[in-house]
């Protein structure tokens, strides 16, 4: 394994505030992601699975809630405070997050090529025929079928299975040094939920990007991840490599998982 650490959190607290009452929703995680790794974090709904991952990347909800103390350090930068505008230089180039819904993080009144498109103009210096060219591209490597028909069409045209590979292009498009994928395969059905997951696999394998897989199901996670995170009531209680913590937990929740 490299040394050069791609993602340090460090003694990580967040809470939210209402009133003057404030709540501790992350407390004290520390964890590491290297280049060219799969890192899973595992636990039950409300373990904070979700809540950390946003911290990484500037979106937890404004106003109501902050990171109290410590640290994320991402490529050697510390960016645990960094303003919006500099978030939005990282968010989509480097650090990319792929969302639970893709029904309701795809915009229903936009074509999805002019979706996927967006990203790239932000982000890159290219001309409309070239991001019109590298977007029919995208689709094709996360194998949508007729990637020039699935350009022009509607969210609502189209399945689940399908806006989820053009929320994984849409992740994918300025190659992010690391992926956040958000139980990407929830609302879907077995089989698809298989193909995203192989697709997935196949991604990082080709482009060598890290990925931070949030999920709270175990046999998903046996199959794809390098190394596991369990998390509960806020804190990491347990982490190591996947066959180690299958194999032999030392923590009673991580059994009970």
């Amino acid at each position: 394994m490299q040394n050069e650490k791609l993602l340090q959190v460090k003694d990580l607290n967040v809470s939210f505030f209402k009133d003057d009452f404030e709540k501790p929703i992350i407390k004290n995680i520390s964890y590491d992601i290297y280049p060219n790794e799969i890192v899973a974090v595992v636990g039950e709904s409300g373990s904070g699975k979700s809540i950390s991952s946003l911290a990484l990347m500037g979106l937890l909800p404004k106003g109501i809630s902050k990171i109290t103390s410590g640290s994320i350090i991402f490529n050697e930068k510390d960016i645990t405070n960094s303003s919006e505008k500099e978030f939005q230089a990282i968010r989509g180039k480097e650090i990319a997050m792929i969302f639970q819904e893709p029904m309701s993080s795809l915009n229903p009144s936009m074509r999805c090529g002019v979706q996927v498109e967006e990203i790239l103009k932000q982000h890159l210096d290219l001309s409309s025929k070239e991001i019109k060219s590298e977007v029919i591209s995208l689709f094709e490597k996360v194998k949508l079928p007729n990637p020039k028909r699935i350009y022009k069409a509607y969210p609502h045209e189209i399945s689940g299975g399908q806006k989820q590979r053009v929320m994984i292009a849409m992740a994918i498009a300025c190659k992010p040094k690391l992926l956040i994928a958000d139980e990407p395969t929830t609302a879907l059905d077995v089989t698809v939920q298989k193909e995203i997951l192989e697709l997935l696999k196949d991604l990082q394998k080709k482009t060598k990007m890290s990925i931070l897989f949030i999920s709270h199901d175990l046999s998903l996670v046996s199959e794809l991840a390098d190394r596991v995170l369990v998390m509960y009531k806020g804190e990491i209680v347990e982490q190591g490599d996947v066959k180690l913590i299958f194999n032999s937990p030392k923590e009673n929740y991580t059994k009970a998982l």
